[in-house]
């Protein structure tokens, strides 16, 4: 029998999905210049501004214009990195910023913790949609896939060992016990989000950049030469939080068997070396919907069940199912 086709506007969540991961990245961008901008503004010191400088109050003057007349005050509104920030006086947190430093501080500040309420209800309903959807870091990954996959081309070696995925459980438990040991929040310094927008600052606001930018350059490497997508899979402490939170996911991909040819578009597309021709998605799924815009024949789609679909055998139009003579083949063929 034929199963209906999923919603067509699934196909096109991908391109949303590396729409919000633009705009994000953008705002990371913006958010120093406007703090430079309040800065000189509450200074009233244009006079004394070197031109560079001047060059970047003009600049920020006529895009910050329309919205408000006291940019000293009112570019308070939005603040802050994807790690913790005030976005219109909405107060928003990583999962991790809380829980590193409830470690580190060995205490808990419930204002703190309240501010992580949102994205943790979020990724209990759509999973690890976080490094899927938001984090800056999966932008340039995901950018540095498409290099690998050029330098492939190109006839150069790429690497592509698998590991336990359980590893980087072990690294956010590590990082915890080193921040309660040490009374530092150590995560933030290997969480490519935090440093992402860490740099960007360094960048922006002191024209340089730290420590940080040289270990995401490494992950870029390790990604590239040993593991594909090998640091957010199996080293990335934040990866390691958002799978737990969202292992029971409400919202997650599911595959139409009776529409599936066995392409293996699914699997070569998805950069978390997921299996979903096997109903193989996960915790480790972020939700991207890749898999649902490379299917040729629609056969994937999302779905509101708590645990993944049980294994449903060789896809109806593929030649597996045809050559074991399955009953339904020459019904969902049509």
């Amino acid at each position: 029998m034929q199963s209906g086709k999923p919603f067509f506007l699934w196909r096109h969540l991908n391109k949303l999905r590396w729409l919000s991961l633009s705009i994000v990245m953008a705002m990371l961008i913006l958010i120093p210049y406007l703090h430079l901008y309040q800065t000189y503004t509450a200074a009233h010191a244009y006079d004394l501004l070197a031109p560079s400088e001047k060059r970047i109050y003009d600049v920020m003057e006529y895009l910050t214009a329309p919205f408000t007349s006291d940019p000293a005050e009112d570019l308070d509104a939005l603040k802050g990195t994807t790690w913790s920030g005030t976005f219109w006086g909405l107060k928003l947190s990583d999962p991790l910023a809380p829980l590193s430093q409830m470690a580190a501080g060995l205490s808990f500040y419930w204002p703190f913790i309240l501010t992580a309420l949102i994205p943790v209800v979020l990724t209990a309903l759509f999973g690890r949609f976080f490094c899927g959807w938001i984090c800056p870091a999966n932008l340039i990954y995901e950018l540095n896939s498409n290099f690998a996959a050029w330098l492939r081309w190109a006839g150069f070696r790429i690497g592509d060992r698998r590991f336990d995925l359980r590893i980087k459980y072990g690294v956010l438990l590590l990082g915890l016990i080193l921040s309660a040991a040490t009374g530092s929040v150590i995560v933030a310094a290997v969480y490519p989000p935090v440093i992402v927008g860490r740099e960007i600052y360094y960048g922006v606001a002191l024209a340089g950049f730290g420590a940080g930018a040289v270990f995401f350059l490494g992950t870029l490497l390790f990604d590239l030469f040993v593991a594909r997508r090998g640091f957010c899979r199996y080293l990335c402490p934040g990866g390691a939080l958002y799978s737990l939170l969202g292992r029971y996911r409400l919202v997650r991909i599911r595959r139409i068997v009776e529409t599936c040819n066995d392409c293996n578009k699914c699997n070569v597309v998805c950069e978390f070396g997921l299996d979903p021709l096997h109903d193989n998605f996960g915790q480790e799924c972020t939700n991207c919907a890749a898999c649902i815009a490379i299917c040729p024949t629609d056969a994937m789609t999302f779905t509101l069940r708590l645990t993944d679909y049980p294994v449903q055998g060789p896809g109806h139009l593929g030649r597996h199912y045809r050559r074991e003579g399955g009953p339904d083949y020459r019904d969902a063929a049509e």
